[in-house]
């Protein structure tokens, strides 16, 4: 079954935000997004527009109201990064630690609660929602992670709290019903070894969660994430939704460290590397490098054969992340050097999915629907 977008979704969204500055292309984004954009999940030919933490472009990322937007604008799936409570709870947040995506900081009941911790070989100092029952991570609100690249978005800074994975599942039901196709999630593991050494994994959780919803079944709208190998290979057992390995560009999984294992990322993607994850998963989640690298001068080079050796594992290939402000694309399509300005993005897709991808993780999911819709004809 395929669904078109409600144009006049897409339309409301774009007025909301105010973003008629996105004609970069031959046309604009309120032109093209009405001609109705297509995105399609698991099962289809067509290439998946993940929203990457819901619509962090526009709001403040992990938020409902980042998640909604991004449905709203016409992804399907959304990506909500999971980590535990002190008491046994799934939230969504990018990292365990809330200093740079709250206003924890404000509040002086919390400040001893600062520590410093290390997590998969990396020191942080801040608060760490292990470290916070959900009553309390519910008195926080949420903040803007990058204000130097979205100042716009500290409008909406202390406006909404920490959601947790059942209010995330909640919204995308009642979205669902409202827009008349069935939306989804990519929830990711985030630092399984880590929060398995202090006693609080989080898969067990997870694995609860699909039950208690009725989500553990093969045609659920759910693919589980991780950039560890070992917890993949053990939910490869007791779930029936699709897996997603991710890859870095760099260094190895957290549980091969851990483990002693001399393996690493880049081992992970070679023709070997990809058919023992086909034993697994179903999808890749690679770095964007990993599928077309830049060159010397940070300029976007030519795609290596990451996605054709995918392929051949059986596996798809959803790399990750696309954003449209300057200093995250290549620098011959920026488009001045401002931090906050959008560069030329609708190319820097283009390519990437003449490069054979199966789909991205985006910041900005209205543009990625009109590079996808480019790229259909449609």
């Amino acid at each position: 079954m395929k669904r078109k977008r409600v144009g006049v979704l897409a339309l409301s969204g774009l007025a909301l935000l105010g973003v008629a500055s996105l004609a970069i292309g031959p046309a604009s984004a309120t032109e093209q997004v009405a001609r109705g954009a297509v995105a399609h999940g698991p099962g289809h030919d067509d290439p998946v527009i993940v929203g990457h933490r819901g619509a962090p472009g526009y709001r403040p990322e992990h938020t409902l109201a980042s998640y909604e937007l991004a449905f709203r604008m016409g992804v399907d799936f959304v990506d909500v990064d999971l980590v535990p409570t002190k008491d046994g709870q799934l939230v969504a947040r990018h990292e365990p630690e809330i200093g740079g995506t709250t206003d924890v900081a404000d509040h002086k009941e919390f400040a001893s609660r600062k520590t410093t911790k290390v997590i998969d070989g990396t020191t942080m100092t801040g608060w760490f929602t292990e470290d916070f029952t959900l009553a309390e991570l519910k008195t926080l609100r949420a903040k803007e992670r990058i204000p130097e690249n979205r100042p716009n978005n500290t409008l909406y800074n202390g406006r909404f709290p920490i959601a947790t994975y059942q209010e995330v599942i909640d919204l995308t039901r009642r979205l669902g019903k409202e827009l008349h196709r069935t939306l989804g999630t990519y929830p990711e593991v985030k630092h399984s070894t880590y929060f398995s050494s202090i006693g609080n994994p989080t898969e067990p959780k997870l694995v609860a969660f699909l039950d208690r919803n009725g989500l553990n079944r093969a045609d659920a709208p759910v693919i589980i994430q991780s950039f560890e190998v070992a917890n993949l290979k053990a939910l490869h057992k007791q779930v029936r939704v699709p897996l997603l390995q991710l890859t870095e560009a760099a260094g190895a999984p957290a549980d091969f460290v851990a483990a002693g294992d001399k393996r690493t990322y880049a081992d992970l993607v070679t023709p070997a590397g990809l058919r023992e994850i086909a034993k697994y998963a179903q999808y890749l989640g690679p770095d964007k490098s990993q599928v077309i690298p830049r060159d010397a001068a940070d300029n976007l080079g030519k795609p290596t054969s990451l996605v054709a050796d995918a392929h051949r594992a059986g596996l798809k290939v959803q790399p990750y992340t696309f954003r449209n402000e300057n200093p995250f694309l290549p620098a011959n399509l920026r488009s001045s050097s401002s931090p906050t300005a959008f560069g030329n993005v609708f190319a820097e897709e283009a390519a990437f999915f003449k490069a054979g991808v199966d789909g991205f993780f985006a910041d900005q999911a209205d543009t990625a629907l009109i590079s996808l819709h480019d790229f259909l004809g449609r």
